[in-house]
């Protein structure tokens, strides 16, 4: 333990003498640099964090843990698929759907579609839709009634608003002596609704399964089964028993195999961001290494007095090895400040920085989310505290070394 007269020491070494202000400009520059490496690992790990958490959230939130899809978009007999997942330990919920990408038109213009049929209940209780409403209500959207619920980014291409007609173009439409006619549907807009990840805004169109049955011709049929599990990470054991019973009806798939190549390019991404980062807290501590190594030297002299009153070299090296990581956290202190406040305005200043750039640097055609998401966590946040702590202590290890090591009789006989 450091004593009272140690601490005294190391507390006055800390303040700059007249002679040591370019050391002390030094020992300042290394505590802005932790403090810059600790903020933006905290900043950029949180953000990414709530990238992976936001994006799971939302496509869980429309797509299930898995889905039991039938071949050719059609799956008959699937009340009996149904019961036999759901009595599957482990899962808490079997959904059907039917979902088919189609062509939207209204005021002249036309765009892909992405057409989805849910059960009216499941519509009213999906977070991701009733709960992201923006006009209209989903009380409009009935089994009988040709109204659907659009997504912002369609409504916004296609000029929709609230009681707009909406024309789904299917072309599995009557065949005519003169071909194969597409079936052309009209629809009230009844809701406009944002889920937050830009390609599904850009495509969803909404409506009661039976609706969606009537419009694609799947009387008593579902294009697929949405299933939830206790635990999506183990989503692929979980419903493995069930797996040889829809052989040759319906595949399989888990969240994590549709979508393997964006999960797995966060992760890569996420460890090449924590190895990039980190770098910054390395410089920073070797910047505290250089400092007291030039303290050191400039006060060889006082080194040498103290040994000569009894002080000891393991004294000498608690006084240095406290100088050196008192830095070291004062700088861990004011990066996880630092770090927590860039975090809580991220937003602003995205769009501030995009406001003076004249480049919206967080697009949503290429980031998916529509805002800057952001998920702190906590045993993360103690991982870099304690990396930063322990590089900045180890760079006090040859400095006091030095120190400890100083012959008092060779520095007073020089001076």
């Amino acid at each position: 333990m450091i004593t009272a007269y140690e601490r005294v020491i190391a507390g006055r070494y800390l303040l700059p003498g007249r002679s040591e202000r370019f050391i002390f400009l030094v020992a300042a520059i290394s505590l802005l640099a932790v403090a810059l490496g600790v903020a933006a690992l905290i900043a950029v790990m949180s953000v990414m964090n709530g990238f992976r958490a936001e994006l799971f959230d939302r496509i869980q939130g429309l797509n299930g843990h898995a889905v039991v899809q039938g071949y050719a978009g059609r799956l008959s007999g699937w009340e009996e698929a149904a019961e036999a997942v759901r009595r599957t330990p482990g899962v808490v919920s079997v959904t059907p759907l039917i979902e088919q990408p189609l062509m939207a038109s209204a005021n002249s213009r036309v765009e892909a579609a992405l057409v989805r049929g849910m059960a009216l209940s499941d519509i009213r209780q999906s977070r991701v839709i009733a709960g992201t409403i923006l006009a209209g209500t989903l009380e409009d959207l009935a089994p009988q009634q040709p109204v659907v619920a659009v997504a912002a980014r369609l409504a916004e291409n296609l000029g929709l608003r609230v009681g707009d007609t909406l024309s789904l173009i299917s072309p599995q439409g009557e065949v005519t002596p003169f071909g194969t006619v597409p079936r052309i549907v009209s629809y009230r807009v009844g809701a406009i609704f944002e889920i937050g990840i830009f390609d599904y805004d850009r495509a969803f169109v909404v409506m009661p399964i039976e609706q969606a049955q009537l419009l694609l011709g799947m009387e008593g049929e579902v294009g697929m089964l949405e299933v939830k599990t206790e635990d999506p990470e183990r989503v692929a054991a979980i419903l493995a028993p069930v797996a040889p019973a829809l052989e040759g009806r319906a595949v399989l798939l888990t969240w994590r195999q549709m979508n393997a190549a964006l999960f797995e390019a966060l992760v890569v991404d996420r460890l090449v961001t924590f190895f990039v980062l980190s770098i910054i807290i390395v410089v920073a501590t070797f910047n505290i290494l250089s400092s007291l190594i030039m303290l050191v030297r400039s006060k060889n002299r006082d080194i040498a007095i103290l040994r000569t009153m009894g002080a000891s070299r393991a004294s000498l090296m608690r006084i240095f090895m406290t100088l050196g990581t008192t830095i070291g956290a004062i700088g861990v202190g004011l990066g996880a400040a630092l770090g927590f406040l860039i975090l809580h305005f991220r937003q602003a200043i995205v769009g501030g920085v995009s406001a003076a750039t004249g480049t919206d640097i967080w697009d949503p055609t290429i980031r998916y989310l529509t805002e800057l998401p952001a998920k702190t966590d906590p045993a993360e946040v103690l991982a870099i505290i304690l990396l930063a702590l322990i590089l900045s202590f180890l760079a006090t290890l040859y400095p006091a070394w030095k120190a400890a090591g100083t012959d008092p009789v060779t520095v007073l006989r020089s001076e």
